[in-house]
């Protein structure tokens, strides 16, 4: 992905649940417009939709399917209202990959929906929505100049495990930066915190023969849900697990790359943060 201008936004959403009446899709379709007005790529990594209503499926409840899709299609109709609902925002919806909930169905049902959802959207639309795996990488380059340009590489996963109610996936953090090297942001979403932090590691670097000491700084985030399981903590599955209330919504991804040049020496430097959707 690239930018001509020496910093961007990137939207990082997951766990959007979409097809789920818990799905809080006023909040998503808040910040779908903001992506649209600021023009905000949006990568979406993992359980865009929840899928589990299906015939033979040992997760279905009759409460948790919408009106819309309580029919004898139940996966085409999901995908023909999804592609409606998701048409306006044609042009800032760049990636989505697979959750746990999309390789489900292809395990149990036998059929591809995020493929399927992809397919039709881009026909519907003459998009370019690309589609990614469980894991993977994502490269964004921003263009500061006609001969400057800075990288930053996005290793994203959509995640594993609960989540502990404790560390809220700091754990999952910290083993990402003994599994992966050499990446400046690591992203994951299934636990359904929400939450950022940076690492720092030193580095030796070499350029012309000579050795130089430097540290990289490495982006590691949690991506919210959408999904609103807990409500007012009455009754339902999230409750008797014992879950918490969780922050729903994504995160915002701040690159920003500068050319400093300093007593002949060039040095580009890289900075990486992410936000909170704004109120």
């Amino acid at each position: 992905m690239t930018f001509n201008q020496s910093s961007a936004q990137v939207a990082l959403l997951s766990d959007l649940h979409w097809d789920n009446p818990k799905c809080d899709r006023e909040l998503l379709k808040k910040h779908l417009n903001y992506c649209l007005k600021e023009d905000i790529p949006v990568i979406v990594t993992g359980d865009f939709f929840c899928l589990m209503q299906g015939r033979g499926d040992n997760r279905r409840n009759k409460s948790d399917i919408r009106p819309e899709h309580n029919n004898a299609k139940y996966l085409d109709s999901i995908i023909e209202t999804a592609v409606e609902w998701f048409t306006p925002y044609a042009s800032v919806l760049k990636l989505v990959t697979y959750g746990n909930h999309e390789t489900s169905i292809i395990k149990f049902q036998e059929t591809d929906i995020l493929q399927r959802f992809v397919d039709l959207f881009n026909y519907k639309n003459k998009s370019d929505l690309h589609i990614g795996g469980y894991g993977g990488w994502i490269v964004y380059i921003l263009k500061m100049s006609s001969t400057s340009e800075v990288c930053f590489k996005h290793k994203y996963f959509h995640g594993s495990g609960g989540g502990g109610i404790v560390t809220k996936g700091a754990i999952n953090l910290t083993r990402a930066l003994e599994m992966y090297e050499n990446y400046d942001i690591f992203s994951m979403g299934h636990i359904h915190e929400n939450s950022s932090r940076n690492d720092v590691r030193e580095c030796l670097d070499t350029t012309t023969g000579k050795y130089t000491i430097s540290k990289r700084t490495i982006h590691n985030c949690i991506t919210g849900t959408y999904k609103e399981e807990y409500e007012d903590g009455f009754s339902g599955w999230h409750i008797e697990r014992g879950a918490p209330a969780k922050h729903l919504g994504g995160r915002i991804l701040l690159l920003q790359g500068k050319d400093v040049r300093n007593k002949g020496e060039r040095k580009i430097i890289k900075n990486v943060d992410s936000k909170l959707f704004p109120i």
